[in-house]
């Protein structure tokens, strides 16, 4: 899947653009608006948490810095005298808890700090404007973007991320 990024000009344009997309077999929950905090989206799908927060690459991160730290605090608990019968499974055991706990640290820091992405598109999003975001199977990028800029040329194409993950 690929996610692509739409800023529009206004709620009646995000309208229209999602009634065409619905026609063209996007789904209603892959399609996500973001627009300033006091604007009304009535029947529009907002976007949730997940995707306007930096959750997901701070619970990465926090999964990959948890994991380093349990490893290596297993690494030196196995240096200690009578540690030796645990053996490898005292490393294993601390990397999996340094692992978890960085996941939730992180997951928690990440819900705290608006989506990084985002941050290019926040002075137009608080003069008005309204960004979209489309996930799409990546065969279908080409279609998608030259369909919006074709019947709406108002519309700046604000780019794809590469991968999106499946579960926000």
């Amino acid at each position: 899947m690929r996610r692509l990024y739409f800023l529009l000009p206004d709620i009646k344009t995000a309208r229209m653009i999602v009634t065409e997309l619905l026609l063209t077999h996007v789904e209603e929950r892959h399609i996500h608006i973001i627009a300033k905090e006091d604007t009304s989206l009535e029947e529009l799908p907002e976007a949730s948490l997940l995707q306007k927060s930096d959750f997901i690459p701070a619970t990465e991160k926090g999964v990959a810095l948890g994991g380093t730290t349990g490893l290596l605090a297993g690494l030196v608990a196995m240096s200690l005298p009578g540690v030796v019968v645990a053996g490898g499974a005292i490393v294993l055991l601390s990397s999996l808890a340094g692992a978890g706990m960085g996941a939730w640290l992180g997951g928690m820091i990440g819900l705290d700090v608006s989506n990084s992405r985002h941050k290019q598109f926040e002075d137009a999003i608080n003069q008005g404007n309204v960004l979209m975001l489309v996930d799409i199977p990546k065969t279908r990028v080409e279609e998608i973007s030259e369909l919006v800029k074709k019947y709406h040329p108002e519309v700046d194409f604000g780019g794809t991320e590469p991968d999106i993950p499946a579960f926000p």
